[in-house]
C-alpha cells in the first residue's frame, strides 16, 4: 500500500519500476499466505505470453486515487502511472474493464463488416451519392463512438489528466452518434406525415443543438463533481442525453404508432432496438446489480458492462433496421427532400463534430489547470 501512495505522489513510473513493485507485491503476499491470481489469460500465443507477466497484477479499489473508482467495484482495478504500453496489453489481460473495452471493439468490427457486406458487390445496390452519404456517416458516427470508448475504458487509468482527456473524446463519440442517427433516422425511417409536421421542420437543427449540449454537460459533469458523486451529477449527464434520445427516437416511434408492422419488416426490429437502448439506459443510471453484493461483480456483470453490451446490441439492430429503411425510402429521397438538403443535412454532420471537439479540448485545458492547482 505505501508503495501505491509513493507512486501516486511520484507521478508516472516506467514499466521497469512498475515490475519492480509488483514483484515486491506478490512477494509479500506469498509470504503472508495471499496468492492473488495471474491476470494473463491462458493458453496464449507465446509472443504474448512473454509480454503479459511484466505487467503487475490488478489491486483493490483503495489502491487506486478516488477519481478511478467505481461505486461497488472493490477490485480488478490496474495501478496508475504505468507506461501506455502496459495498457495497451492490458486488453488481454482480466480486469474490471475489460468486458467494457471488449464489448464495443467488437461491435464496431461487426459494424464495419455488416456495412462491408451490405454495400460489396454481393450486397442489394447500394452506390455511393447523395442519397447514401446519411448512411455512410451514421455508419462512421457508430463506429466513432464504440472505438472512443473502446479507448477510454483501456487507457484512462494512465494518470488523472488522461482519464479526464478520453473520457472527453469518449462523450464526443456519443454526440457525433447521437446526430449521426438523427440524421439518419430523419431521411429514411420518417414518413411523410412526421416530416410535414413542425417537429419534423426543426428536427435537424434541434437534434444538433441536443447532441452538442449532451457533450457539454458530461464534460463538465466530469470535471466539477467528486466522488462521492452528488445525485445530480447523474441527472446532468442522463437528462440532456434522453431529451436527445426522445428527439432522435421520434421518427420511428409515430411509425411504431401508425403504421402496421406486418408492412415493414424494419419496425420490429426498431421496436427491438428501443427496449434495448431503454435498458441499457437503466443499467447506466443504476448500479445494479454490484449494489447488491459489492465485489462480486468486479470483472464479470456489474451495471457499466451490461450497459455497454445492450448498448452495442442496440447500435446493430438500429443499423439492420436502417439497412432496411435506406432501401425502402432511397428510391423518392431525392425527390421528397431536394438535393440541395440532402447536402446540407450532411454538411452539419462534421460542423457538430467539430464544435464537439472544441468543447472537449476547451474542457481538457481547464482539467489540466484544475490538476496543476491541486497539485501546487
Amino acid at each position: 500500500m505505501e508503495l501505491c501512495r509513493l507512486q501516486f505522489r511520484a507521478g508516472p513510473v516506467d514499466l521497469h519500476k512498475a515490475e519492480q513493485q509488483a514483484k515486491i507485491r506478490i512477494l509479500s503476499h506469498h509470504a503472508s499466505g495471499v496468492v492473488r491470481p495471474s491476470l494473463a489469460v491462458p493458453h496464449l500465443s507465446p509472443l504474448v505470453h512473454r509480454l503479459l507477466p511484466s505487467l503487475p497484477p490488478t489491486v483493490r479499489d483503495v489502491d487506486v486515487p478516488p477519481l478511478f473508482r467505481e461505486r461497488f467495484i472493490l477490485g480488478g482495478y490496474r495501478p496508475v502511472g504505468l507506461s501506455w504500453r502496459s495498457y495497451v496489453l492490458s486488453l488481454f489481460q482480466i480486469h474490471n474493464e475489460t468486458l467494457n473495452v471488449w464489448s464495443h471493439l467488437l461491435a464496431a468490427v461487426c459494424v464495419l463488416l455488416r456495412f462491408m457486406a451490405f454495400a460489396g458487390p454481393e450486397g442489394q445496390g447500394f452506390s455511393l451519392d447523395v442519397s447514401s452519404l446519411p448512411l455512410v456517416l451514421y455508419v462512421f458516427s457508430a463506429v466513432t463512438y464504440l472505438s472512443c470508448s473502446a479507448v477510454a475504458h483501456l487507457l484512462q487509468s494512465h494518470s488523472e489528466h488522461a482519464h479526464y482527456s478520453l473520457f472527453f473524446l469518449d462523450y464526443v463519440g456519443v454526440a457525433v452518434y447521437q446526430y449521426g442517427c438523427a440524421l439518419a433516422l430523419c431521411l429514411y425511417s420518417s414518413d411523410a406525415a412526421w416530416t410535414q409536421s413542425m417537429l419534423g421542420q426543426i428536427f435537424l437543427p434541434a437534434a444538433a443543438l441536443l447532441a452538442w449540449f449532451s457533450c457539454a454537460t458530461c464534460c463538465y459533469a466530469k470535471l466539477h463533481f467528486r466522488r462521492p458523486y452528488p445525485l445530480h451529477r447523474k441527472l446532468c449527464q442522463v437528462v440532456p442525453m434522453g431529451v436527445a434520445y426522445l428527439l432522435d427516437i421520434s421518427p420511428v416511434a409515430h411509425r411504431l404508432v401508425t403504421y402496421s408492422w406486418t408492412n415493414s419488416t424494419a419496425l420490429p426490429l426498431h421496436f427491438l432496438q428501443v427496449v434495448l437502448f431503454l435498458l441499457s439506459a437503466f443499467f447506466f443510471s443504476c448500479p445494479v446489480p454490484e449494489r447488491f453484493a459489492p465485489g462480486r461483480y468486479d470483472i464479470v456483470g456489474h451495471g457499466h458492462q451490461l450497459f455497454h453490451i445492450l448498448l452495442s446490441l442496440c447500435t446493430l439492430v438500429q443499423q439492420e433496421a436502417l439497412f432496411r429503411d435506406f432501401l425502402w425510402r432511397r428510391p423518392a429521397l431525392v425527390r421528397e427532400f431536394g438535393e440541395e438538403r440532402l447536402l446540407l443535412a450532411c454538411a452539419s454532420f462534421p460542423c457538430l463534430t467539430l464544435c464537439c471537439t472544441i468543447t472537449a479540448l476547451a474542457m481538457r485545458r481547464r482539467a489540466q489547470t484544475q490538476l496543476m492547482k491541486e497539485q501546487r
